[in-house]
């Protein structure tokens, strides 16, 4: 007899395209990730090729009875999402008032077309509500962080050969109800196992 091994290509997926949009904290998620979100949602426009990456970032304690080599407890004492990217339009102003952490509204050109704003030595704490959106044919993954702010920014880098880019990470807070992260998916449904 031959084990048959499950496979189904459709439930593999690929981040092929996607896009990430802000709010105020207290917007509301849209309710699919197939639905075009609206204002006061504002997009961030193009990024990198590295795509959306969607961290864990956890800690464990284990307990170890006297006299045994192996824990039979362990607690998460750590549980932090996080979210990394790199926004391509450093011109679009969404994008620099995540960046230097500036309201849209400090950044409107005057009657000459400059823009002018200054970067704190004492940033404020700066949180707003993510909408990640992540397709790859049918599939469509939604995801509704209620509330984070970019707790690391890597450097800009402006030369010929190279995409100038905001390389920012988010981390994660949780809401009224305790969650982080709200999920929102269109995904294949997984069929029956023959073995069961």
């Amino acid at each position: 007899m031959v084990v048959q091994i499950e496979r189904a290509a459709d439930l593999a997926v690929i981040g092929a395209n996607g896009g990430i949009w802000v709010a105020a904290v207290g917007t509301s998620a849209p309710s699919s990730p197939l639905e075009q979100p609206a204002a006061p949602w504002e997009p961030l426009g193009a990024i990198s090729d590295d795509g959306l990456v969607y961290g864990f970032d956890e800690d464990s304690e284990e307990f170890t009875p006297w006299g045994t080599t192996s824990p039979f407890r362990s607690t998460i004492t750590k549980s932090t999402r996080t979210f990394q990217f790199t926004l391509w339009e450093t011109a679009r102003t969404t994008a620099m008032s995540v960046m230097y952490r500036t309201p849209v509204s400090e950044l409107t050109p005057d009657q000459n077309g400059i823009t002018a704003y200054a970067e704190t030595a004492s940033p404020a704490v700066d949180r707003r509500a993510w909408w990640f959106a992540i397709f790859d044919g049918d599939t469509a993954r939604g995801m509704y962080v209620p509330q984070a702010e970019v707790s690391d920014r890597s450097d800009v880098t402006f030369k010929q050969d190279e995409m100038s880019g905001y390389e920012v990470t988010l981390t994660a807070y949780p809401d009224a109800e305790g969650n982080t992260v709200y999920h929102l998916d269109k995904i294949p449904v997984t069929p029956a196992y023959p073995g069961s």
